[in-house]
């Protein structure tokens, strides 16, 4: 099955969390598409911020606002008119909610239900795609992927919050979108990687972040498993489900977004392909955190829903992914221009050139 970005050409789409990582990649994906984007977004974080390096704020409608706050979100629904809504606002990081439950489960939980009943107020609304995680699932740390009708469980508050989120999500379609007047759909994405990810607490920043200091490369768990894969391939499988949902509703479901089996890395071999990359003096470090706090050490994705259905498949394996973060990295460092490698990237994804 083909899809053609040109699909988005004068589409109106709300995004929440244009400014956060994947949002400022699926930013650049639709404006470069020709989108009519109305991004939404708290725009709390003031450290180094991908959004801002890659000056797309002035090709899109940039919204400031919390998805906790019902008011303001329906407000912004009734001015711009959205035909599609493509929701990934979220507190993301599994220390981080320890550290703050309550703010994420109100941004993850809430966040949700804002955002669905501000699509069920507004008839301008065809296709709603809420993107998760994979680690939405009760993780019994088995060997083999888990499927979209495994049982939603998640075990920190990060993980269970979007448990939580897909629930709601998923309460709202049988609820009041049962006549298919806005088609539904969930992607539970695994781990990304990318060029302009600065978080904390992510292994890819981690190791460029202790590169760039001439450090050595600390890896907490460096056994752990899980589906990493270049952040262009959820952002591309989103606007594909998004578009495809919208021409016909038969699409609508819930999506696991994975790489392939082989792409499933743990951690510490994922930091060794880094180091393999980077082509500089920095080794890595195994060091158990003192400061423990559960994470799985076991996840897989079966992807099979999206590779039946859309005929779907992995673009880059992991090893290209981490060439790609890093030809990223040494332009943003040597202070050139980073929407010009963002935009050669997607295109060299999209078999453009």
């Amino acid at each position: 099955m083909s899809f053609d970005l040109n699909f988005y050409e004068g589409k109106k789409v709300l995004l929440t969390g244009h400014t956060g990582f994947k949002g400022s990649w699926m930013s650049v994906m639709l404006v470069n598409a020709g989108a009519k984007v109305i991004g939404y977004s708290s725009c709390t974080k003031t450290e180094t911020r991908l959004f801002d390096l890659c000056e797309v704020k002035g090709q899109l409608t940039h919204i400031r606002g919390d998805v906790r706050d019902l008011n303001h979100l329906l407000e912004v629904f009734q001015t711009y008119q959205p035909e599609i809504v493509i929701h990934m606002a979220a507190q993301p990081i599994v220390r981080d909610s320890y550290k703050d439950p309550v703010y994420t489960y109100s941004t993850n939980v809430m966040g949700t239900v804002n955002i669905l009943e501000a699509v069920r107020q507004t008839k301008s609304v065809r296709s709603f795609l809420n993107v998760t995680t994979d680690k939405v699932y009760e993780n019994k740390e088995w060997e083999w992927g888990y499927r979209e009708n495994e049982p939603l469980d998640g075990y920190d508050p990060y993980s269970n919050s979007k448990s939580c989120s897909e629930l709601v999500t998923h309460s709202y379609k049988k609820s009041f979108f049962f006549d298919d007047r806005v088609a539904v759909s969930t992607a539970r994405a695994g781990n990304v990687i990318g060029g302009g990810d600065f978080a904390r607490d992510r292994i890819i920043p981690d190791c460029i972040r202790a590169a760039m200091k001439g450090e050595d490369i600390i890896v907490r768990n460096p056994f752990s498993t899980r589906p990493y894969q270049h952040v262009l391939e959820p952002v591309y499988a989103y606007l594909m489900i998004s578009a495809m949902q919208y021409e016909d509703s038969k699409y609508a479901s819930w999506y696991n977004v994975g790489p392939d089996d082989q792409d499933c890395f743990q951690t510490g071999a994922l930091v060794d392909l880094f180091i393999k990359y980077w082509g500089e003096g920095t080794k890595r470090v195994d060091r158990c955190d003192e400061n423990y706090l559960h994470e799985a050490s076991f996840l897989k994705l079966d992807c099979s829903r999206l590779k039946s259905v859309f005929g779907w498949k992995s673009h880059w394996n992991l090893e290209v992914a981490v060439e790609k973060v890093i030809e990223w990295t040494k332009i943003w460092l040597d202070g050139k221009d980073v929407r010009s490698v963002m935009d050669n990237q997607i295109l060299d994804y999209l078999g453009v050139q």
